[in-house]
């Protein structure tokens, strides 16, 4: 009886390890994320809301080139997909610019800008933290 017990055992056990490692194989079903060189196919392709207010027209579309050589080096240039993040900084703020492309595969622009107090966080003037950011920049 203790015989057939552990053949029992051998044959679950290496049953187990099998579907273990079946599950852990390349062609377990689990999509790669999409990188930043990664194509938009046309059809999902969504186009996004272009943020429009008072002293924001000197950022909103404008390319990340453009916005590094008015700010300088961003403290945060991150990409995700085919959109871009650029964050800049002042003693006064922090200055967020969102760039989206406006059609499949096109060049990111400026399309969205938040801005909050470098202390505590809360919401600041948009246009005054462009201001901050870029005399900062100059100095």
């Amino acid at each position: 009886m203790a015989v057939r017990g552990m053949r029992m055992f051998r044959v679950i056990a290496i049953g187990g390890i099998a579907l273990f490692a079946a599950g852990c194989s390349s062609g377990g079903g689990v999509a790669s994320a999409p990188t930043a060189s990664t194509p938009v196919a046309a059809a999902a392709f969504r186009a996004p809301q272009i943020m429009r207010g008072s002293g924001l027209d000197s950022v909103i579309g404008e390319r990340a080139g453009t916005l590094t050589r008015r700010f300088g080096e961003a403290r945060i240039d991150l990409a995700e997909g085919d959109a871009r993040k650029l964050q800049y900084v002042s003693d006064a703020c922090v200055l967020d610019i969102y760039l989206y492309p406006l059609s499949a595969n096109a060049e990111p622009i400026a399309t969205h800008v938040e801005a909050r107090a470098r202390q505590g966080g809360a919401p600041a003037d948009r246009a005054y933290c462009i201001a901050e950011v870029e005399n900062q920049a100059r100095s």
